[in-house]
């Protein structure tokens, strides 16, 4: 059945990387916040762009990411969002160069494909210090380089109010293309990186004043109207709804038709644990969403701060995020270490990706070059590499069956990371897509997964409920021997 809803909806998008797209998409995204109910999104594998858009609403901001999933599932997931949320404005912010996708030589993933896939209008953020007329040029290279383009807008970063107005009048007379404004060189907005990219945003100092400001700014230098106005030129977002189908039907009938029950007859949710704390922060918001709607309670602890792993888990889910800038105290909590330790050796599922399975690691050296005793559950060692070890999408092929699915299931991932492991054991096959490069990964201990891709679960629904399907299969186990 065909969904439709009307959502007035805008991407950020630049020519490259570093253009201000990250700092422009939260200055809108506060002044739409101040007049209504905008939702956003983050085009492609990123984590950290979407803690500064949930920094700034409130709400988690979602991924979009077209390698990832099908364009009916992509704009469903952005449909479903904008409806969950009530929102009344969609705000995309794009990946690296609006037309840069996999292997820096392909479409797929990109800016582009992502807008042209949702009809979804596009203001390109030019950054324009050292530059003028040739501005010109740079825009309508972009304009030219494919006839479905979304381009409808366009703002000049780093230039003054005088450049903007020279050239106002001649990008919109001989490009027949809208210029929203202009954002001056500005120290009152400033977003540090590290090696992973931006600095998280707890983590920056009077970042809600700065983003204030700066909003205040963008009131003032550009036409926010202009951008309403482009927004709700977007045509209706339309997908077909999905019937979701997975292949192991007596798994997915278990996992929809509930869990256990309760004394009064209802069905009790599967409790999984979730990492999250400055050490464990990066998930799909998308990935937690598709286990709740099978059924599982979402259960947050810390690994940093808690003693033990929280009461009646099902099972254990631990993303990525910055274990090496915390390893002195991730070493000391010998408690968690020793009841994450216990729980997977009783059998609970555990899913660990990158910055956790470097946690779960015998030792891991940490950002300085000193080692620490981890979980001990992967043999040897994390260690620090002080390069890009591996960056971007892969698909994997298990070749043997897992918490995540039978052998021969296949998965598109995203890894990013400067740490390496000394195990050289590995359950998946993992090749990458342009080059076909291969290589073996992710550990496997009893019901424990533990390597450095990061899943995507609404890429394959079937590790979702393969994963709740061993946690529920471990939770009846337990009640049977107690």
């Amino acid at each position: 059945m065909m969904a439709e809803m009307k959502i007035p909806r805008v991407m950020i998008a630049a020519p490259g990387s570093g253009s201000g797209k990250t700092m422009i998409t939260c200055g809108l995204l506060e002044l739409l916040r101040c007049e209504g109910h905008p939702v956003s999104f983050k085009c492609g594998p990123d984590y950290i762009d979407p803690m500064f858009h949930r920094f700034v609403l409130g709400i988690p901001s979602r991924n979009l990411d077209t390698f990832f999933t099908a364009a009916n599932r992509t704009r469903s997931l952005m449909g479903q969002a904008c409806m969950n949320t009530a929102a009344d404005f969609a705000l995309i912010e794009g990946v690296m160069g609006y037309y840069d996708g996999l292997g820096g030589v392909s479409l797929q993933g990109s800016s582009y494909e992502l807008s042209v896939q949702t009809k979804t209008p596009v203001l390109l953020v030019v950054n324009g210090r050292g530059m003028s007329l040739s501005m010109m040029a740079l825009i309508r290279g972009f304009m030219d380089m494919y006839s479905d383009q979304m381009i409808r807008g366009v703002i000049m970063n780093r230039v003054s109010k005088a450049v903007c107005d020279r050239l106002t009048p001649l990008i919109e007379k001989q490009l027949g293309i809208a210029v929203i404004g202009y954002v001056p060189e500005t120290e009152m907005i400033h977003f540090p990186s590290r090696h992973l990219g931006l600095m998280m945003p707890e983590e920056i100092a009077s970042l809600r004043e700065q983003i204030q400001k700066f909003a205040s700014l963008l009131a003032e230098t550009l036409d926010i109207q202009k951008v309403k106005m482009i927004a709700n030129g977007a045509e209706p977002l339309e997908w077909d709804e999905e019937a979701v189908t997975f292949r192991g039907s007596e798994a997915a009938e278990s996992n929809q038709a509930g869990n256990s029950e309760k004394p009064d007859g209802t069905k009790k949710a599967l409790r999984i644990g979730v990492a999250m704390d400055a050490a464990f922060c990066f998930y799909y918001e998308d990935n937690l969403d598709l286990l709740r709607a099978q059924g599982a309670e979402i259960v947050y602890f810390s690994p940093l701060a808690d003693e033990a792993l929280p009461e009646n888990l099902s099972g254990i889910y631990m993303g990525g995020g910055y274990p090496e800038l915390h390893g002195e105290q991730l070493s000391e909590n010998e408690t968690m270490k020793h009841s994450i330790r216990e729980a997977v050796e009783q059998g609970m599922p555990c899913l660990a990706e990158c910055g956790a399975f470097m946690y779960m690691h015998e030792e891991m050296e940490d950002a300085d070059g000193r080692c620490w005793r981890m979980v001990g559950l992967v043999p040897g060692k994390a260690v620090k590499k002080g390069r890009l070890v591996r960056f971007g999408y892969a698909v994997l092929t298990s070749e043997k069956d897992t918490i995540l699915g039978p052998k021969g299931i296949r998965m598109p991932v995203h890894e990013f990371h400067y740490w390496d492991t000394t195990c050289e054991s590995g359950c998946f096959e993992a090749v990458k897509p342009m080059t076909g490069r291969r290589w073996q990964c992710i550990y496997q201990k009893k019901q424990m997964l533990a390597g450095f891709p990061h899943f995507y679960f609404n890429a394959n629904r079937e590790m979702a409920v393969h994963y709740l399907e061993a946690c529920r299969k471990y939770s009846h186990h337990l009640q049977s021997v107690k």
